[in-house]
Formats: C-alpha cells, sequence, structure tokens
C-alpha cells in the first residue's frame, strides 16, 4: 500500500502561501471596518500610524503609511471610534494579518469638525486664547493692514467702509490666497511681514464667507501662533457670523464679517464729527459762563466802597494801624515795667545770698595753703599757715594756739 509524502514547509513558505491566497480575494482588496483605536503609535520619523481596530469581542492590527496619514485632517487617538477603508494582507515577517489603511474618518462626527475641535480644545489649554494676551485696538489707526485675497468681495467691502468710516487712514493690502494647500503657508508671511516692518497699526486677516473646507486655511495651527505672536493687534473676520475658526479665538478681536471687522478697526468719522461739535459747543458754554460769573463779580466789587472811595478805606486802615500801634507800646511798657520788677526782686535775691555779702556783716573764710576750706579745729594745728578773706581783702596768718 503506497502513502504520500508530507508536505513539509518552512515558516516563510507558508505565510507566503496565505498572503497569497489573502491578496488573490477580491473581497479582501477594499473592505471598510469600524472599530475603537487602541495602541495607537505615531512613528515620528517615518509618519506612518501604527495601531489596533477592536470591537467587543475581537481586535486586528492596522498600519496607515506616511502619504494616506497625512490625508488625515483630525488627529488619531486611542478610545477614537473610526471608520477605516483598505486591504486586508498578511505580514510575513510577523505572521500575522493586519489592515492596510488607505483612509480614515471618525465614526458619526466629520473629519474637519473633529480636527478643529481637538486643535481647539490643545490651543485653549496652552493658553493662547487667554484674555490677558489680547492687545487693544488704536483708537485712530494711521495705518491698517489688510490680509486677504484681492479678488474676493471681502477686500472691496473693508476698502469701501474703511474709505468712509475713516478716509484718513493708509490701507496696506497684502494679497493672499485664502483656502488651498498654500493659503496658510501664505498668511503667515503676509502677518510676520507686517510685525517685522511694524508699517501698520492694526491687522484685518479674514475673508469671505464658504464652506468648512474653505475655510480651513484660518484653522491651520501654525497660523495660530503666528497670531498668538503677533505684536500688532489683529482682528479676526472670517466667513458670515456663524463661522468660527481658530483665528477667531487667538486674534485680540473676532469681528462676524469682514466688513464688520472694518467698522471696528477704525472710528466713524461723521460720528466724530457730531463728539466734536458738541465737545466745542460745551466749551463754549462753558467760556461764555464762567465770563458771564466773572463779569458779574467784577461788577459787585467795583460797587464796594473801597472802590469808590479809596481814600476812606486808607483812613481807615490808618487809624486801625494806629490803634494797634498804641496798643503795642502800652502792651510793651507792661511788659518791660514787670520785667524789670522781677529783675531787681531776683537781683536782692541773689545779693542776699552772695558769699561777699556775708562778709560784710563781718565774717569771714579761712582756707589752708591748698585752699581746703576751714570747718574745724580738727584741721589746724599750732604754726599752722592760714589765709582769712574778709569782706575788704585777706590776712596771712599763722596759728599760734588752738583753745
Amino acid at each position: 500500500m503506497m502513502y504520500n509524502a508530507p508536505l513539509v514547509l518552512s515558516v516563510s513558505q507558508l505565510n507566503r502561501y496565505v498572503k497569497s491566497r489573502m491578496d488573490a480575494d477580491e473581497n479582501l482588496f477594499n473592505v471598510f471596518l469600524v472599530g475603537e483605536i487602541s495602541n495607537f503609535t505615531d512613528h515620528y520619523k517615518t509618519g506612518h500610524f501604527y495601531f489596533s481596530l477592536k470591537d467587543e469581542e475581537a481586535q486586528i492590527k492596522a498600519v496607515m503609511f506616511r502619504q494616506n496619514a497625512l490625508k488625515v485632517k483630525f488627529r488619531p487617538e486611542n478610545g477614537l471610534r473610526v471608520i477605516v477603508r483598505g486591504r486586508v494582507s498578511l505580514y510575513e515577517a510577523a505572521g500575522s494579518y493586519q489592515v492596510f489603511v488607505d483612509d480614515m474618518q471618525p465614526d458619526g462626527v466629520g473629519a474637519l469638525n473633529l480636527a478643529f475641535e481637538q486643535l481647539k480644545e490643545r490651543l485653549e489649554r496652552e493658553g493662547l486664547f487667554d484674555a490677558a494676551h489680547k492687545k487693544s485696538l488704536p483708537r485712530f489707526p494711521e495705518r491698517i493692514g489688510v490680509i486677504t485675497s484681492e479678488t474676493g468681495a471681502a477686500v472691496q467691502d473693508i476698502l469701501n467702509i474703511l474709505g468712509r468710516r475713516f478716509p484718513y487712514a493708509q490701507v496696506v493690502l497684502a494679497p493672499v490666497l485664502v483656502q488651498g494647500e498654500g493659503a496658510p503657508a501664505q498668511l503667515i508671511d503676509a502677518l510676520q511681514s507686517f510685525n517685522a516692518f511694524k508699517n501698520v497699526d492694526v491687522i484685518i486677516l479674514g475673508r469671505g464667507g464658504g464652506s468648512a473646507e474653505d475655510l480651513w486655511a484660518f484653522n491651520d495651527e501654525r497660523l495660530a501662533y503666528a497670531v498668538y505672536r503677533s505684536q500688532i493687534p489683529v482682528i479676526s473676520a472670517v466667513g458670515h457670523e456663524t463661522d468660527f475658526t481658530i483665528c477667531d479665538f487667538v486674534a485680540d478681536l473676532r469681528a462676524p464679517t469682514p466688513s464688520a471687522a472694518a467698522e471696528l478697526a477704525v472710528p466713524d468719522q461723521m460720528q466724530l464729527r457730531a463728539e466734536i461739535h458738541t465737545l466745542l459747543s460745551r466749551m463754549q458754554r462753558t467760556v461764555t459762563n464762567n465770563l458771564r460769573e466773572q463779569r458779574l463779580r467784577l461788577e459787585q466789587s467795583a460797587q464796594k466802597s473801597v472802590l469808590k472811595n479809596p481814600n476812606l478805606y486808607f483812613d481807615t486802615k490808618r487809624m486801625q494801624l494806629i490803634s494797634v500801634s498804641t496798643q503795642f507800646d502800652a502792651l510793651e511798657k507792661t511788659i518791660l515795667h514787670r520785667a524789670r520788677i522781677r529783675l531787681q526782686e531776683n537781683a536782692a535775691k541773689l545779693q542776699a545770698l552772695s558769699p561777699l555779702s556775708v562778709l560784710a556783716r563781718g565774717y569771714s573764710v579761712t582756707t589752708l595753703a591748698d585752699g581746703t576750706v576751714v570747718h574745724s579745729t580738727n584741721q589746724l594745728s599750732e604754726n599752722t599757715e592760714i589765709t582769712v578773706q574778709l569782706a575788704d581783702g585777706k590776712a596771712a596768718c599763722t596759728v599760734k594756739e588752738i583753745l
């Protein structure tokens, strides 16, 4: 009895065979899968996305190469439910089958909307929307920078309103693309040029209305940082009143439309004229009232007796001066008399206490040769030389006997 010899394959041969069978299956060429992203890795060197798609019961590995990953508008992250399109094949080296993803969309939410919310949330955390960083607009700008398309309706609206409201300001137009892949770079270059030359006082950045895709250039992250770093105040005016872009949140002021941005950038000359007229009228009334009050005061002063009869005024003041002088003389005499009496009394007291007065009454002061005053006979002995101070002089004596 004959038996067929078993077919022995290497691992690589088996994987290659399985891969060939999978690649030949047309059902696996263009597969749509829905699932939740897990184990997501964005390879920073190659730009490839590596992740797994899972549901409640199973999971499958997936890879999205750089050329396709660059087309994804939002940021894939773990836990995000997505719909992917791609082909299923075997990765021979690992012996595992996986999905090679060509396209990825969020499940239930538009990709652009999701990308917008993700970027908005991240920039808000980084402080780009903080009110503390908002700059005030100049009240009377001399030059206004306008960054927009030179062929769009928005630039004409801006120029017309600026010319009507405040024709004294000069408009500096920086024509750029406002949609498409090259638009963000041109918007950034125009913004940086204005800041480098510092040739404008305020910048209007915007465009007319359009779809979310048309306005997407104003959601560019690099443009958001350029607006944030601008030293010149920036007014964002993108689309219609219901449209919001990242630039609206970062800019110093958001205008609902380009026309509204022009109105916010400059004052209204008619209103200024009305304010100036009001101020002039108020100043005229103030001056008139002040003149009237001063004239009344002058008339009242002119009715005073001092102006009608100056001699009477001087006579009155002269009499007052004489009276005061008389009072001063009397006071001076009184003060001097009292002082003289006190001086005499104090002199008498001093005279009574003077040692010379005591000596004049017959007393004397006896001192030893060294000047020590003799208070007791114990200080003396026979033949001691002493000096006796009398009222009219001194006597040198020698002690003969102590009694």
